[in-house]
């Protein structure tokens, strides 16, 4: 397990450099936001979530992601000092879905 301090520092890098990467690489059909990253045991694996906007580009979206997933890794390797370099994959953020529809609804009553 990673130390509680480097571990949040470490989500935070990952974080930086996701958004860094999927400014530079993606095509542009949609809106892609990192939203958080969660790194899972001693930094083996982590899991970017993501939102897209338009809802209706998220599968696209995420399809690019995923196929960009070692080049992502080789981003993280060439552009960070971390010492193990994580596997990563990507999700849709469903939590921040629901906040959004959430959000919405209040402001429509």
């Amino acid at each position: 397990m990673i130390d509680p301090k480097k571990h949040g520092r470490f989500e935070e890098i990952i974080h930086a450099l996701a958004a860094q990467f999927v400014l530079t690489e993606s095509a542009g059909d949609g809106l892609i936001t990192i939203t958080k990253v969660e790194a899972a045991g001693k930094g083996d694996t982590a899991k970017i979530f993501v939102s897209v906007f338009p809802e209706e580009s998220e599968e696209k979206a995420l399809g690019f992601l995923k196929r960009k997933r070692s080049e992502f890794r080789e981003f993280v390797g060439d552009h960070s000092k971390l010492f193990r370099i994580p596997f990563f994959d990507f999700e849709i953020d469903k939590g921040e879905k629901n906040r959004q529809r959430v959000e919405e609804a209040s402001k429509n009553n």
